[in-house]
């Protein structure tokens, strides 16, 4: 057993004991309900050692338990090999299957505690449904991992700053009236804000509290005449606390927004999304001015304007040379001398550094080479990851933050002669991908319904892979964002929300073989208008991504007419994007890569 986590184990237990509770759920998340967390908030990969982004822990006195989803079962099963911590393997994701557990093993009577100032309504409500009839009480006091972490890291407080309208093709004084529209059609008087994408969005800020995340911890009121932006008024600098003034919102410190809600009038009526606020904040405010309903944010952020649009066209070029040098280089290296995943990964952010207004990673590279490829959410460690050989599979997923727009590009490559099966395989991932990316569909579908489009050639073979097909994209945001997703599962709210012109999409459909390799195929797609027919408005994607698709691992035999028309037409059209911007060394590399299937 690992002794650090052990004794982390050992003495979350004897602080529950001293509150006198039977069991702890530590959920993945911040006050914000934020995916990609502050290491403040890393506290069940602390507890666990467990680091992939989705999980839930549960203690006991006799049991710890961690559930994750598919994409995280080998990373899961790694991390947690000797932690005394049991692995529990989600049967569907975004399923809280800890619940079950918990209302099959606490005994009748029993406290459960769970910190209610990173709990969402929602999520206090289903526990309470759940667990109710066994009489079970959630107790939301306490964040119990704080007296026990003694190094535990302060919450960031990276520079803030604004992002021009140039880029962002809308002011803040437009996006906030946006919002006061729907106070006033709900019958608000103030809406509460908690998530950060959402709130960069709207005030047109960017920072960098959250690795890989453009965003800022903060909260945002917005009332029907003023805004208050609780984030500290040290952090900002006086020319964009001018502007903000200019606009009508004010600054207040960043834990100053309980005591705000507390003290307003009984009267007043505050919307408040449930699936946002955490449980302390609603508490503050009280359920008698509460008034629960989605936050128009996630719509309006999620539709991209033509400023947006423009810029992530220059994105994709810029990612697209950068993934270029980096191809050049493996193979230039490979071979010669010694070549890691890591450095894979710190070579892809150094080319894509060359690009110009380049900003960070979009999130940790996902270099997996032969069996770690099969790791979906894979991250080489320098001096504890594999080595690349002129054989076998590379998969290669990562992306790139610009003032232009956020990219998000998986490919995998055969850096060998590649096997029959490997070809299959690949082929008929990319017949799954080039489905999605040239459907047509009626206006009101949903990711749940495009889904299948690109399951159908792995389900012939009786071939699957574990994780959602496509998420939305943010434009210099997080890289991951609603409110539209394409997956499986219609038990997911994001799956259900019907695509619109100007979403940006991934498509990215997989298959991993476990011990052997990975296969991943990932470009963004823009949802465009395509044609009115007496059916009604019809929709259609384009990929805006820019790379080509290894043609070495593709059995032409397996496409069909359609399908080969399609990559080609892709592949020449990466040629004329990037074929300006390259040398002629790079453009005599990238020409046969873009030739006719």
């Amino acid at each position: 057993m690992s002794t650090a986590i052990s004794s982390r184990i050992a003495a979350l237990r004897q602080a529950m004991a001293e509150r006198h509770v039977d069991a702890c759920l530590i959920v993945s998340s911040d006050p914000h309900q934020s995916e990609y967390l502050p290491d403040h908030w890393q506290t069940r990969a602390w507890l666990s050692g467990f680091t992939g982004s989705a999980g839930v822990l549960v203690v006991t006195p006799d049991h710890a338990g961690l559930w994750t989803d598919a994409r995280y079962f080998l990373q899961a099963g790694q991390q947690l090999k000797d932690s005394g911590i049991t692995l529990h393997k989600l049967k569907v994701p975004h399923t809280p299957e800890h619940l079950d557990w918990l209302a099959e093993n606490l005994p009748e009577g029993a406290t459960l505690s769970v910190d209610g100032a990173v709990l969402s309504l929602a999520a206090i409500r289903s526990l309470r449904r759940k667990l109710g009839a066994r009489g079970t009480q959630v107790d939301t006091r306490y964040d119990l991992a704080d007296g026990i972490w003694p190094d535990r890291p302060p919450r960031p407080q990276s520079e803030v700053f604004e992002f021009p309208e140039h880029y962002a093709g809308q002011s803040r004084r437009d996006k906030l009236a946006g919002v006061r529209r729907y106070l006033e059609q709900q019958g608000l008087d103030y809406f509460v804000v908690t998530t950060l994408d959402d709130i960069a969005w709207a005030l047109n800020i960017r920072a960098a509290d959250v690795d890989c995340n453009p965003v800022c911890l903060s909260f945002l009121v917005i009332g029907r005449r003023q805004a208050w932006w609780w984030v500290g008024e040290e952090r900002i600098a006086d020319d964009l606390a001018d502007g903000l003034a200019f606009d009508q919102v004010t600054l207040a410190p960043y834990d100053g927004l309980g005591q705000w809600l507390d003290a307003l009038p009984e009267e007043t009526v505050v919307g408040v999304d449930p699936a946002s606020i955490s449980v302390r904040l609603y508490e503050a405010l009280g359920s008698v001015r509460a008034r629960e309903c989605a936050s128009p944010l996630p719509d309006m952020k999620g539709i991209k304007n033509a400023t947006e649009i423009r810029h992530l066209r220059e994105a994709m070029r810029k990612d697209g040379v950068a993934l270029l040098r980096l191809y050049r280089w493996i193979e230039a290296e490979l071979g010669q001398r010694p070549l890691s995943e890591a450095r894979v990964a710190d070579q892809l952010h150094a080319f894509r550094g060359e690009q110009g207004d380049f900003y960070g990673d979009s999130f940790s590279a996902i270099v997996g080479y032969g069996p770690n490829g099969a790791i979906i959410h894979y991250k080489p460690e320098h001096g504890q990851c594999a080595e690349l050989k002129p054989e076998g599979l590379l998969l290669l997923d990562s992306g790139g933050q610009y003032l232009q727009g956020t990219t998000d590009i998986t490919r995998t490559t055969a850096l060998g002669e590649p096997t029959p099966t490997q070809k299959r395989h690949f082929t008929l991932v990319l017949k799954g991908h080039i489905a999605l990316a040239s459907a047509r569909f009626p206006e009101g579908t949903s990711g749940v319904q495009l889904d299948t489009l690109a399951r159908v050639p792995l389900w012939e073979q009786g071939l699957n892979f574990g994780h959602g097909t496509g998420h939305g994209v943010g434009f210099f945001l997080c890289v991951h964002e609603g409110p539209q997703r394409i997956g499986a599962s219609a038990a997911a709210a994001s799956a259900q929300v019907a695509l619109a012109p100007g979403m940006l999409t991934s498509n990215e459909p997989g298959l991993y073989i476990d011990g052997a390799y990975g296969i991943r195929i990932e470009n963004l797609i823009l949802c465009v208008e395509d044609s009115a027919t007496a059916y009604g408005r019809f929709l259609r994607f384009e990929t805006l991504s820019l790379f080509p698709i290894d043609k070495n691992l593709i059995m032409p035999e397996l496409l069909t007419e359609q399908e080969e028309r399609w990559l080609n037409e892709y592949h020449q059209r990466v040629w004329e994007e990037l074929s300006p911007r390259l040398s002629p060394d790079e453009q005599a590399w990238l020409k046969p890569r873009c030739s006719p299937l």
